[in-house]
């Protein structure tokens, strides 16, 4: 015959956690039973690198294919950048033509100012107040402005052709003669198309203005692809006009 549990008798009561019967305590992490911890990327374990776009997958418009000498141009796509040396040759060339164009635009210029020289006469021989002498002083007169006209026209014609060949040529047609003897041509960076007569005449200006400094200013402009550390290869004419020389 079962009794009730006396609450009076400690012995009758259901035995509870203590020194003698200890509950089995939850596995706690530590050396023994580490944590299942996610993986750290480490030596073991790196991270899954995003693919990199080399040769064949040029990022954007400028892109320089690893700095080895090929850019990505928008609508043309992966084109070589011009070097020094060929943009040098090209520049020597237009130097030549550009020359002999204006030598014989100065001997003709010449020739006509010596032609009209020999036309003045002098007119110590004839008697001061006479009809001759007055004659034979506008004779001198006109002689003497048609030189003075003749040698400004001939000034304006030189500048002008130097303005519009390297203006206009490389702004509408994105060459000069001795840039297409070299295969070379510029174009707008962004889109590949050629720089348009502003653009052209942006690229042409800054060198010209360069030049009212002895020509130190213009020889450093020319020289400043060599301190661009992009790859480009752009002066500082080429970064103004948004413009880059490339090997066509």
């Amino acid at each position: 015959m079962s009794y009730p549990p006396d609450p009076n008798n400690p012995y009758g009561q259901q035995q509870q956690p203590g020194y003698g019967y200890p509950q089995q305590p939850p596995q706690q992490p530590g050396y023994g039973y580490p944590q299942q911890a996610p993986q750290q990327p480490g030596y073991g374990y790196p991270q899954q690198q995003v693919p990199q776009q080399g040769y064949g997958y040029p990022q954007a418009p400028g892109t320089i294919q690893a700095n080895n000498g090929y850019i990505n141009i928008g609508y043309l796509g992966t084109v070589q950048v011009a070097t020094m040396g060929q943009r040098f040759l090209a520049r020597l060339l237009d130097s030549v033509i550009v020359s002999v164009v204006m030598g014989i635009a100065m001997a003709a210029g010449l020739a006509s100012v010596v032609g009209l020289s020999k036309n003045i006469d002098d007119c110590s021989s004839y008697s001061y107040g006479t009809s001759s002498y007055q004659s034979c002083i506008n004779d001198q007169s006109q002689a003497a402005g048609g030189i003075f006209v003749g040698f400004f026209t001939l000034i304006a014609v030189l500048a002008a052709f130097n303005l519009l060949y390297e203006w206009l040529m490389v702004g509408l047609k994105g060459a000069t003669f001795g840039k297409m003897a070299l295969g070379l041509r510029v174009v707008k960076e962004s889109d590949g198309q050629v720089p348009g007569v502003g653009g052209g005449f942006v690229r042409f200006i800054i060198p010209q203005v360069g030049a009212v400094l002895c020509g130190i200013g213009q020889l450093l402009v020319y020289l400043s692809p060599f301190f661009d550390n992009s790859g480009k290869l752009q002066g500082w004419h080429d970064r103004a006009a948004g413009t880059v020389v490339i090997k066509k």
